[in-house]
């Protein structure tokens, strides 16, 4: 990428060039903290998972931890927000944006620092990659639980790598502390252990690397002792994982995806090939999202000789490459069992693979210089369209918030559409239990006295329910492109 900043021949182009060079590490910490700040700034509401998260961490701040386990079983994230609170007095909702930015920018810095130490001469394009690609920038303006799942888990691979280099039993137990951390996060993190016990198996075998072996192998046995006697297995979240990579269950999930795909076609002889259908359809629909938050550095594979740097990638990172192949797997199972996917799991994935993206584009510029410049260039439209935001934004969310809290006495019974409002008015996040059309059916009308519903307000079904129900719209609320929350009361 120096090379593009050099071609403008000035001073200033050059010392920017320089810094490129010198700071690769600091430049991509420094980098994601200004695109989080950015996408930030620009987002009007926050998502539905971070509503329930900072209620939660209000809740272990007001009543005590024992609290967050009735709403959810993995509160370790609400309970950082709610421990941040508690010793900063900072807001739950600014808390959870800061620690979210500082988790995207330490693994941004991670990553970037372990291409620098396999592959120096590409670090430049590694910080270019990890910086623009959408897989990450999609979700800055969000506050994710997968923010410190992948912060720990590019913690833990960036200890292995230094652990490799130097020994020692403190480092190897500095790896496993790191999974711990990822587990805090999301559970999937666990799948580090047996991937990079894959990759020190070979040691076992070798006189002289025997003991780097036991020195990473020891503590996860220990720990899955301590495992068995707590009974932390019989946990409900634990017991919802071990049953997604159960062979029998999988197979029978699997089973009837395809009888069901089977059933809903006309040719005899297509329904044979259900299963196949269904499988590969699994695999393509991944790969399509998968090279979609590559962003444009999926170009340079479009070069079939470009392929070759995952071999380099298998050789050289071949800690990244065994949890890339197993959290594949693990996304396989839960595709096949969930029948949906979340392009924020996926994303991991493309994290792994920023070293054989960054090969891939150095190699690609090496080959074609000018079509490489165009290709920098894309890359940092790509990065800026991802943090800025030019939507209308949930903003009526908001406002239909705060109105309730000055206007209705907190008590009254309300069904809200959107937790998110309930959250803005002040009552936390309130998961609807019923749809929109179960609450405000006969049998469940009467059991509220308000209803913050999204609709115009206009509507002939709307009308003809109000009058039935002696009811009224008292306020509405509309973003600049015309989504609107109506407040129906008495």
């Amino acid at each position: 990428m120096g090379w593009l900043v050099k071609g403008t021949g000035s001073k200033v182009g050059t010392r920017v060039s320089r810094i490129i060079d010198e700071y690769p590490v600091g430049l991509a910490f420094l980098g994601s903290v200004l695109l989080s700040l950015i996408a930030v700034m620009g987002t009007a509401t926050v998502g539905r998972d971070a509503a329930l998260y900072i209620d939660i961490a209000q809740q272990v701040v007001e009543h005590g931890p024992n609290v967050a386990w009735a709403t959810f079983d993995w509160p370790w994230f609400s309970f950082l927000l709610a421990g941040t609170r508690t010793v900063l007095h900072l807001p739950l909702e600014l808390s959870a944006y800061l620690w979210c930015g500082l988790f995207f920018a330490g693994a941004s810095a991670l990553m970037v620092d372990c291409v620098r130490q396999r592959s120096p001469d590409i670090t430049r394009w590694a910080c270019l990659v990890v910086l623009a690609m959408p897989a990450v920038n999609a979700f800055r303006n969000d506050i994710i639980r997968e923010c410190g799942f992948w912060f720990f888990c590019t913690l833990a691979l960036w200890l292995a790598l230094r652990w490799q280099a130097r020994g020692g039993w403190l480092r190897a137990a500095l790896i496993h502390l790191a999974i711990v951390g990822a587990v805090f996060f999301r559970l999937e993190a666990l799948l580090l252990v047996p991937a990079l016990a894959l990759w020190q198996l070979p040691n076992l075998w070798s006189t002289s690397r025997r003991l780097q072996f036991f020195q990473f192998s020891l503590l996860p046995f220990v720990g899955l002792l301590g495992v068995f006697v707590s009974g932390a297995l019989m946990s409900a979240r634990m017991m919802i994982y071990l049953d997604m990579v159960d062979p029998h269950s999988v197979f029978a999930s699997f089973q009837m995806l395809c009888d069901q795909f089977a059933n809903s076609l006309i040719n005899k002889y297509s329904q044979d090939e259900a299963g196949r259908i269904i499988f590969f359809g699994i695999l393509a629909t991944m790969a399509i999202s998968f090279v979609k938050l590559m962003g444009p550095f999926a170009v340079p594979f479009i070069l079939r000789r470009n392929w070759g740097v995952l071999g380099i990638y298998w050789r050289d990172y071949r800690p990244f490459a065994w949890v890339a192949l197993l959290y594949l797997v693990v996304l396989v199972l839960f595709f096949i069992k969930q029948q949906f996917m979340n392009t924020r799991y996926l994303s991991f994935l493309n994290l792994l693979f920023v070293p054989v993206l960054a090969m891939g584009l150095a190699a690609f510029v090496r080959e074609f210089p000018r079509w490489g410049k165009w290709l920098v260039v894309l890359g940092m439209l790509v990065m800026l369209s991802n943090v800025i935001s030019t939507g209308a934004g949930k903003t009526h969310y908001v406002e239909a918030g705060r109105w309730m809290s000055s206007h209705v006495e907190p008590g009254a019974s309300t069904y809200f559409e959107d937790g998110r409002i309930s959250y803005y008015a002040g009552r936390g996040y309130v998961l609807p239990v019923l749809t929109q059309e179960e609450a405000m059916s006969p049998a469940h009308a009467g059991d509220y006295r308000y209803f913050v519903i999204e609709a115009k307000g206009n509507e002939p079904w709307l009308n003809d329910w109000l009058a039935a129900h002696k009811l009224r719209v008292i306020e509405h609320f509309a973003n600049r492109k015309g989504a609107t929350v109506v407040v129906i009361g008495p």
